[in-house]
């Protein structure tokens, strides 16, 4: 017997309910060659189909079944029918030939009756997915060349030549390779549909973004303006804070002198008084100088308060003046257009009238001119109104500036008949103060001393006045400023309103504290005109609108890059698989030509890759009138045609005949020249294990022994298990388990274990 170390993957295979294994059947394979026998029908090839089970079979008609309970122990008179099938295949994994980290791998499948399937690996539940990439990296399948039956011997043979092309890439190994390249292609399609989508959602942002961007480019401008007008106004309002506390000190300053000096007159006066007083009965001068001293200081109260009142008036019409400026300002905008509800109304009743005519037309035509009419009435009510001033408020504010100055004109008026009187009484007192004078009586010094305090005491009253003026005018800048104030607060915020005092010139013309009001003003309407609301939300709904088509930007970069980074690995794949393709194609080659003159003492054998070739089909073709060699050609060609893919065609020469295309060849041939190409297919790339069901069952005694001699080579690479009615074949195996039926129609195993007996024996 062999003396040789062989590598056995393939430990044992467990069946649990499976077909017409009722009861729990386990072989073990402990010999490069496992032979199955026994008679027909009893289950052999069951164990074929359920190593095609266990490594992930999806056809229930491949299994010989229609549903998935077909493959469950269906009952017999002693033993009743399984709820379940299970089928475990365990490998010797010491040489980690499959990628997990266990030296002995087991991989079972489960089908319940409801047809639902359960994939274990050492205990762990995993997907159809993990078993078929698991199995695949290790040159294994649940179909393919290294499970063979009978008729899949022939299939070969018998398959178009893309058929072929994907046996032959599945004996290479290349399926691993074809997995990664439709998976990349499953990525690159899905890729793809990502980049559309991004691409779509990027077209439907775009607009969006280009309205904000504007928007953010009016709050900007807004920003600008606020930034510029807050400059201008933090100026403005320290400098006009500083000139009112400045004013207000200086008249504080100059007016309590006086206040203080007129005190002091008056109770001179008084003193004075007292002393004429005594003296009036005995003199008539003096009493009359006093009345007209009294009179004197009636009238000039008098004029003081007109003063006032003419002050106050001038303050009032200067303030009117400014705001009606600033309103007439204010009516040339467009944004502050009105118009009146009554012109309104007009409008929507013509509207309203065209759109009921239209209604009652059926004439499209007609229906478009009516909109026409309604736009044009839009348009001209637009035009009409454009250039409308609403100078309501304009003209009342005028009503109330001329009636000021219509009272002003009445209190200068008084003013002067007041100033007159003023007059007469002084020349009186003036004559009678003369008079006086030239009196030399005991009441000269207390008239003197009226004299001097009446001309102190006008002095006196013409410095208060005019610091009432003053008064009165700081008191409208003051109210003016404050006005100004609540509205910048408004504009630029409250903090404004906590501006400090920062170091200026302050020595300066008042003229030049106008002219930045005036420009303050400016500022505040071409505000007005922009619009500075909701300047924080558009910057930041801009803000996430911009990153979000930035991410999305550089998602398609990703994406694009992703896209080209798949694309060069379906080429290199592509150029990968046919390099593997053309190098396997040439190894299978060499075996297959030595194999087939094995077989056939002589004659070669090859596979050729075929083109497509763009050819019309003619129906009118007579395949009886060409020979056999262009009867070969033409249906090749044919099946190109149909396929319109790459394929594998045989070609045959057989010894000591002119026999040369598949189609002359007699079954014997066929079956011997399909086992030729098999073997050959095993060798270039032997996977672990193969399963052999009845391939030999058409060959002769001679053709057996043939058979038999390249099962034992073959089993120098791959561990065999071998299904078999043939003596000869037997004779090479070192176990051997015999399949029978039972009485009750399950199938039971025998087994002889060769290579122990002879150890045995000797």
């Amino acid at each position: 017997m062999r003396t040789l170390i062989y590598i056995m993957y393939l430990k044992s295979i467990e069946l649990t309910g499976f077909k017409s294994f009722a009861k729990k059947s386990e072989l073990t394979f402990s010999s490069p060659i496992s032979a199955i026998v026994g008679p027909n029908g009893s289950g052999k090839s069951n164990i074929a189909e359920a190593f095609s089970f266990v490594l992930g079979e999806q056809s229930i008609k491949s299994l010989r079944g229609k549903k998935g309970e077909d493959l469950i122990w269906n009952g017999s008179t002693d033993s009743p029918r399984a709820g379940r099938a299970s089928v475990k295949v365990v490998f010797d994994n010491s040489t980690y030939f499959l990628p997990l980290d266990y030296e002995t791998v087991t991989v079972e499948r489960v089908v319940h009756r409801d047809s639902v399937n359960e994939y274990i690996i050492n205990s762990s539940q995993v997907r159809l997915r993990d078993v078929v990439e698991l199995l695949a990296s290790a040159h294994i399948g649940s179909s393919g060349h290294h499970i063979i039956s009978q008729g899949e011997a022939d299939r070969i043979l018998n398959s178009s030549g893309k058929e072929r092309k994907s046996m032959i890439e599945d004996a290479l190994g290349l399926k691993m390779y074809q997995y990664k390249k439709q998976e990349s292609e499953r990525k690159l399609e899905k890729t793809r549909e990502n980049i559309v989508q991004v691409e779509s959602l990027r077209r439907e942002i775009s607009p969006h973004i280009k309205f904000l961007k504007k928007q953010v480019e009016k709050v900007e401008k807004s920003l600008q303006m606020k930034q510029e007008l807050e400059a201008k106004a933090l100026e403005y309002c320290n400098r006009e804070d500083k000139y009112v506390k400045r004013t207000e000190e200086r008249l504080t300053r100059e007016k309590n002198p006086l206040i203080q000096k007129e005190r002091e007159l008056h109770y001179e006066l008084e003193k004075a008084k007292a002393v004429l007083e005594m003296a009036k009965h005995k003199d008539e001068k003096s009493s009359k100088l006093i009345e007209l001293e009294k009179s004197l200081h009636e009238l000039r109260d008098e004029k003081d308060n007109l003063f006032r009142e003419a002050g106050r008036l001038d303050g009032e019409i200067t303030a009117f003046v400014r705001m009606v400026k600033k309103q007439e300002e204010v009516e040339h905008l467009d944004a502050h257009k009105t118009v009146t509800l009554a012109s309104v109304e007009i409008l929507r009743e013509q509207i309203t009238a065209k759109i009921q005519s239209a209604k009652n037309l059926d004439d499209i035509s007609s229906i478009l001119k009516i909109f026409d009419e309604v736009t044009g009435l839009l348009s001209d009510f637009v035009d009409n109104n454009k250039n409308k001033i609403d100078n309501s408020l304009i003209a009342d504010v005028q009503k109330d500036i001329e009636n000021l100055k219509s009272e002003k004109k009445r209190i200068e008026k008084s003013l002067q008949e007041v100033k007159r009187k003023e007059g007469e009484l002084s020349h009186q007192y003036s004559q009678l103060k003369s008079a006086i004078e030239k009196e030399k009586d005991s009441n000269r010094d207390a008239e003197k001393a009226v004299f001097r305090i009446m001309a102190e005491s006008q002095e006196v009253r013409s410095g208060l006045q005019i610091i009432r003026r003053e008064e009165e005018t700081l008191h409208l800048v003051r109210e003016d400023f404050k006005r100004e104030l609540s509205e910048l607060g408004m504009m630029l915020g409250a903090h404004f309103l906590q501006f400090n005092n920062l170091s200026f010139d302050y020595d300066e013309p008042r003229i030049n504290q106008e002219e930045r009001r005036r420009a303050i003003e400016k500022i505040k309407i071409r505000l007005e005109e922009v619009g500075g609301a909701g300047g924080a939300d558009v910057l930041k709904e801009y803000t996430e609108a911009s990153e979000r088509d930035t991410f999305l930007e550089k998602e398609l970069a990703d994406l694009e890059q992703s896209a080209n980074s798949l694309t060069e690995l379906i080429l290199d794949l592509d150029t990968r698989l046919s390099t593997e393709f053309k190098l396997g194609i040439e190894k299978i080659n060499t075996q297959f030509k030595e194999f087939f003159a094995l077989m056939f003492g002589g004659g070669e054998a090859k596979l050729s890759v075929t083109v497509p070739v763009k050819r019309k089909k003619k129906d009118t073709d007579d395949l009886f009138e060409k020979s056999e060699d262009e009867i070969e050609e033409e249906l090749a060609l044919r099946n190109l045609d149909e396929a319109g893919e790459e394929g594998i065609d045989i070609e045959v020469n057989l010894p000591k005949k002119k026999v040369k295309g598949l189609m002359m060849l007699s079954g014997g041939e066929r079956a011997l020249t399909s086992i030729a190409l098999l073997f050959a297919l095993s060798q270039v790339n032997p996977p672990p294990f193969i399963i052999l069901d009845e391939t030999d069952a058409a060959l002769d005694e001679a053709n057996s022994k043939k058979y038999a001699d390249m099962v034992e080579n073959l089993s120098k690479f791959s561990q065999l298990i071998v299904i078999t009615h043939n003596r000869e074949t037997m004779s090479r195996a070192g176990i051997l388990y015999g399949v029978t039926m039972g009485m009750g129609g399950g199938s039971k195993l025998l087994s002889v274990s060769f290579d122990t007996a002879v150890a045995v024996a000797k």
